[in-house]
């Protein structure tokens, strides 16, 4: 945990963000797997997370915000329980390791709830067992997820302090040595889920979990593949999206590409240096007051300007971009935002986290799938994650449909059905005048990543 006085000050800001009424912060509780004892690893709520810091199950949490006050539910565990599951720290101390006024049972939460008769904000609510929860609590009549304290909680969870920087750099430290794990086992021959094993087993050996499931796959045309069933062969490309977490479960998101054989072909040089020449670009946006969604555009025409030069684009840069054919090889966003989810706050809504009332989201094919858009500030953390990908389903729908004939040399692309695809991926923070690079240094450059697989 951070100090008490970091959780304090957070539900300060939050209690000057709220008119009145009650706020309710339900903690997660363990997830059945297969059958009711046997449970998916725990994970606690981000936002429960962010408020009071306890990763602890069973709990809840209320600021009475009329009162400035915050109040802990919980018990403490049974004889019959720590038999079970072991000792755990008591109500009272975790009540004073953040800071909070008071402790109750769990069992007077509904009760204190009704006698308060103040409107009650709680956010949006992604699980079954919340939303029954919630529902019991408020008698089934309430008017669903409190807007007011969605904006406030984004507006506050957006900008990261220099001790959730510090904590994103400790998960970097373990993802950065399992992009190396990776670059130096993959070989001709291998199952992709000896690397994928091998990476998430250094993670759990340094006491980290994985900020969201591995992506590696020789099909990386598949942007969020989690099958790991095939045989690498020489001449194709690895493609390694993996993150771990921070102690305090402070998310990472790194993705590299590389030759299965430890040489990129000419042809996938050209293309890696065209999506690494996407990725300077869009570094060069990375500064305040630059809209994210100006540096997804620009991002593009380098895309659709380096595809000329090769002969699967044609016609004026500006036009296709501005048609949306860059889409075909660029389907996705540039980047999203980072902290505690890996898509930070998504389950808040996506479009109030990236967007704002000065950028509306796209419904163009590619660019509909931009999560933020909106103006960078300083304190904001984020991915900048460009990539270009040949994707056979994509390519025959288009080309039976003649979408973008005058911007795509249909033939040209038939060598590149099994190209696979590539993204380079790495994580920023917004500084005063521009952005740093989070994390020790992966290596990303085509002479760094043939020098370690030669290892």
């Amino acid at each position: 945990m951070f100090s008490s006085n970091t959780y304090q000050n957070r539900r300060k800001n939050l209690f000057n963000s709220i008119e009145d009424g009650l706020i309710l912060f339900p903690g997660n509780n363990p997830v059945p797997m297969n059958y009711p004892s046997n449970h998916l690893p725990f994970r606690q709520d981000s936002n429960f997370m962010y408020y009071c810091g306890l990763d602890f199950s069973h709990l809840s949490l209320v600021l009475d915000v009329d009162k400035g006050e915050a109040i802990l539910f919980g018990d403490d565990l049974s004889v019959d329980e720590i038999v079970w599951e072991g000792e755990r720290t008591p109500i009272s101390q975790m009540a004073e390791s953040s800071g909070i006024d008071r402790f109750i049972s769990s069992s007077d939460l509904e009760t204190f709830i009704q006698k308060k008769d103040k409107e009650v904000h709680y956010l949006p609510l992604y699980r079954a067992d919340q939303k029954m929860f919630v529902s019991e609590l408020l008698n089934g009549i309430d008017n669903g997820a409190s807007k007011e304290l969605i904006q406030a909680v984004i507006r506050q969870r957006s900008i990261k302090s220099s001790e959730e920087l510090a904590e994103i750099e400790l998960a970097l430290e373990i993802t950065c040595e399992m992009h190396k794990i990776a670059m130096r086992q993959t070989k001709h021959g291998m199952l992709e889920q000896s690397i994928v094993g091998a990476m998430e087993g250094f993670a759990l050996s340094k006491g980290r979990r994985l900020a969201y499931p591995i992506i590696f796959t020789i099909h990386g045309e598949i942007l969020h593949s989690n099958v790991y069933t095939n045989i690498m062969h020489s001449g194709q490309l690895a493609l390694n999206d993996s993150g771990a977490e921070s102690p305090l479960h402070y998310a990472s998101d790194i993705t590299r590409t590389f030759p299965v054989n430890g040489k990129f072909s000419p042809t996938q040089k050209e293309i890696y240096e065209i999506v690494h020449n996407m990725q300077a670009v869009a570094f060069d946006y990375c500064k305040p007051g630059n809209s994210y969604k100006d540096a997804h555009l620009a991002t593009a025409r380098v895309a659709v300007e380096g595809l000329k030069s090769i002969g699967l684009m044609k016609g004026e840069t500006e036009q296709a971009v501005e048609a949306g054919a860059h889409a075909l090889f660029f389907p996705h966003g540039l980047g999203h935002m980072l902290g505690l989810d890996v898509h930070d706050m998504e389950g808040l809504g996506e479009d109030l986290v990236g967007y704002d009332n000065k950028s509306e989201r796209s419904d163009q094919f590619g660019l509909a799938y931009l999560r933020l858009a909106k103006k960078l500030e300083p304190g904001f953390v984020l991915t900048v994650e460009p990539g270009i990908y040949f994707i056979p389903h994509l390519i025959d729908q288009w080309q039976l449909n003649e979408k973008h004939k005058a911007f795509i040399n249909y033939n040209a692309l038939a060598s590149f059905r099994n190209f696979g695809g590539i993204r380079i991926e790495d994580n920023v923070v917004i500084t005063e005048d521009g952005f740093r690079i989070l994390g020790p240094h992966i290596p990303r450059t085509i002479d760094e990543i043939e020098s370690i697989m030669a290892q």
